[in-house]
């Protein structure tokens, strides 16, 4: 399992990122005390760095310089500057990719997917596009869940449904988190919505011979 290291001042976006890392099965420091950040990401010996660049008293582009100093650790800028000179500085400055604010999960998580292979590395879920537990796959690419050579066509509330479960296979995902991610991601959906969609994805699941895909967890929330 890979180490990703993240430093953001943001308690809000920094606890968004740690629970998005850890769902996609990687181990997440992360940085609160933003006084002497090199000797940290030092001793977290992290295999991949996500930096934001406007933080408390130093600039993320000067402190990618100090980090480059003394580590070879790959850094993704994950920030809400968005021009192209923004860009361009940041890989200037030792960025190895740079990715703007509001993120969607999947772009990230591909992006930290390829610099991890591109430099040497391979992450834990090398194919951020398509998941496959027991028999059955989930293509995000063309939105279809596939099993023993039969698919079905998702919704985009149904897609983003799919992805949490698959995404976290084998762990329990409570309906206020699928709510919750539905919400971020601009899908306005309420509790009775998602439970049509999850009966909607059930059925889907029974026509490709996979219909005992989704366990419900009674008072948790539901696995694969």
């Amino acid at each position: 399992m890979y180490r990703i290291l993240v430093i953001e001042d943001d308690p809000d976006i920094r606890a968004e990122l740690k629970l998005l890392l850890e769902n996609a099965l990687y181990e997440v420091d992360v940085i609160e005390d933003f006084t002497q950040i090199v000797s940290q990401a030092e001793a977290c010996a992290p295999d991949l760095i996500l930096l934001d660049i406007q933080l408390p008293g130093i600039n993320g582009l000067s402190l990618c310089q100090d980090i480059r100093r003394k580590m070879d650790t790959p850094v993704i800028f994950v920030t809400s500057f968005n021009n192209a000179m923004d860009e361009l500085n940041g890989m200037m400055m030792g960025g190895d990719d740079y990715i703007t604010k509001p993120y969607h999960a999947p772009v990230l998580l591909a992006r930290i997917a390829a610099v991890l292979k591109r430099t040497g590395k391979k992450g834990p879920q090398e194919d951020p596009y398509h998941f496959i537990w027991k028999d059955c796959e989930l293509n995000m690419l063309d939105a279809t869940l596939s099993c023993r050579g039969r698919s079905a066509e998702l919704t985009k509330n149904e897609l983003r449904i799919c992805y949490n479960l698959f995404s976290r296979a084998g762990q329990i995902v409570s309906r206020e988190e699928l709510i919750d991610d539905l919400w971020d991601n601009q899908i306005f959906i309420d509790d009775n919505t998602l439970s049509v969609n999850i009966t909607r994805i059930r059925g889907k699941l029974k026509d490709i011979g996979a219909g005992n895909m989704i366990e419900t967890r009674r008072g948790q929330g539901y696995r694969i």
